[in-house]
């Protein structure tokens, strides 16, 4: 017979002071009630990011970055909740389908289809150290995962490299973020071989965590852009409700 959910959480509590990174509630990681507000949430569309040129790219987020949602993925990226990976994983997994079919040419399906390529935005080597793990490429290698087991032809490779120091973005408006992040990013030439030639016929996705004012985003397009990689989406586990210009 199961046990009952609010025994399993007492137990926890008890024995480990265990509390759901959603609600704060004694007990699991993630609460069945916070699971369950996760998958009522509304996909989120933002407007579409600009390439150099001018022309749109198509943007999709997981859902809107509200609690627990957003609680969720502070706790996965500042406080190592592991385990919430899974449902943050799932939310990119669906943004990244939806980017990649908001696209006028995917009515139009390949044969075979184009392999997605997830390109995660990267992370300032300090925080990494200080977090003790990478929350976005965790991210986004169980997001292919996902697409993998749902019959897509999909992979990651991580092509943007931070080559200027930036400041933390926390705090910064969205003309500072612009400032703090313009050419900071490349693309790193031996995951570019890497990639080889299939390039020209895979469909790349940019992802992120959370997309605020999409400055870091902007620049990933500027990078991959510049040395010609075509980028076919954006595709983030969250989006603030309003962006002003991640």
């Amino acid at each position: 017979m199961a046990t009952p959910g609010w025994l399993l959480d007492a137990t926890l509590d008890l024995l480990l002071g265990g509390r759901c990174a959603g609600c704060e509630r004694p007990g699991r990681t993630w609460c069945s009630a916070c699971r369950e507000a996760l998958g009522t949430l509304s996909p989120a569309s933002p407007p579409p990011l600009r390439r150099p040129d001018g022309t749109a790219v198509p943007v999709a987020a997981g859902a809107a970055y509200v609690p627990p949602l957003s609680s969720a993925i502070v706790a996965h990226k500042e406080r190592r909740r592991l385990s919430l990976v899974d449902p943050l994983a799932e939310l990119l997994a669906e943004a990244v389908t939806r980017a990649t079919a908001l696209r006028p040419e995917a009515a139009v399906r390949p044969d075979p289809p184009a392999p997605l390529v997830l390109v995660p935005v990267p992370s300032r080597p300090a925080a990494v150290r200080e977090r003790g793990h990478d929350p976005l490429r965790r991210t986004v290698r169980r997001a292919v995962a996902r697409l993998r087991r749902e019959g897509h032809d999909a992979g990651w490779v991580p092509l943007l490299e931070l080559r200027a120091r930036v400041r933390d973005q926390g705090g910064l408006d969205a003309v500072e973020r612009r400032a703090n992040l313009r050419g900071a990013l490349g693309v790193d030439a031996g995951a570019h071989r890497r990639l080889g030639r299939g390039v020209g016929r895979a469909r790349l996705v940019l992802c992120d965590d959370v997309l605020t004012t999409g400055a870091t985003l902007e620049e990933g397009l500027r990078a991959l852009t510049a040395v010609g990689l075509p980028v076919a989406g954006v595709a983030v586990v969250a989006a603030v409700a309003v962006r002003n210009g991640g």
